[in-house]
């Protein structure tokens, strides 16, 4: 005869998937005044998912390079534990663009030197191994080098953005990180396609930029396996 306390019990609660998503402004969905960015749109279509779609939380900073993700990525991953001090099961890393830029003038020093940068970008991915068990990265977007100084000071060019995308790549390959190139698909796709794509100061997507990158990333299967065993 089965127990009655057990056959009344209730089911298991549902403990959702948890992600961080960690970055610069185009994390934060900076130049997206309708949509919010990319990051924000995998939000709403997980969300979309029921109750055990999986919660993505947006911690992108305007202005962040790799280091300033590194010191607070530690505090921003375990206040992100919602129920049962659980916390977060995956990191979605998107940084370099703001470290890659030539300051004062187009022959001016990097915001962050190539050799620190390449420490500093395996020191934040190991970092994010030893908190979750599932990190991802996605790549920088290309800017409009026409548009280019932005704000005065700051020279983006795709070589620079080039060399700091294949130190980015290669860390991840490193490490089994998966990594999205977001900069080589954009290329590919020819200059008038990405001009229509940029905000008008030339470094951040526009909304159908970030829609593109949305697209782009709802069909990445590292991340499409992550929403389907979620489900399962």
């Amino acid at each position: 005869m089965p127990n009655l306390s057990e056959a009344i019990a209730p089911p298991a609660p549902v403990f959702p998937s948890k992600l961080i998503a960690l970055g610069d402004s185009t994390v934060y969905g900076y130049g997206d005044p309708e949509g919010g960015g990319w990051v924000e749109g995998l939000r709403r279509r997980w969300m979309g998912l029921g109750q055990a779609g999986p919660v993505l939380y947006n911690l992108g900073v305007r202005g962040d390079g790799v280091k300033q993700v590194a010191q607070r990525l530690e505090a921003e991953f375990s206040r992100r534990g919602e129920l049962r001090h659980r916390v977060p099961e995956a990191i979605i890393l998107s940084v370099g663009t703001n470290d890659s830029a030539r300051l004062g003038h187009a022959g001016g020093r990097n915001h962050t030197e190539l050799g620190a940068f390449t420490e500093a970008i395996a020191h934040l991915i190991e970092q994010s191994q030893r908190l979750a068990p599932q990190v991802y990265f996605v790549g920088m977007t290309p800017v409009n080098e026409a548009n280019m100084p932005f704000m005065d000071c700051l020279y983006y060019s795709h070589a620079e953005q080039q060399r700091y995308k294949r130190v980015t790549r290669q860390a991840c390959e490193l490490r089994q990180v998966p990594y999205l190139d977001i900069f080589d698909l954009w290329m590919a796709q020819g200059e008038a396609w990405r001009r229509d794509r940029l905000w008008h100061d030339g470094l951040h997507p526009n909304t159908l930029g970030y829609e593109a990158l949305l697209d782009t990333v709802l069909t990445w299967e590292p991340l499409q396996q992550l929403a389907a065993l979620a489900l399962a």
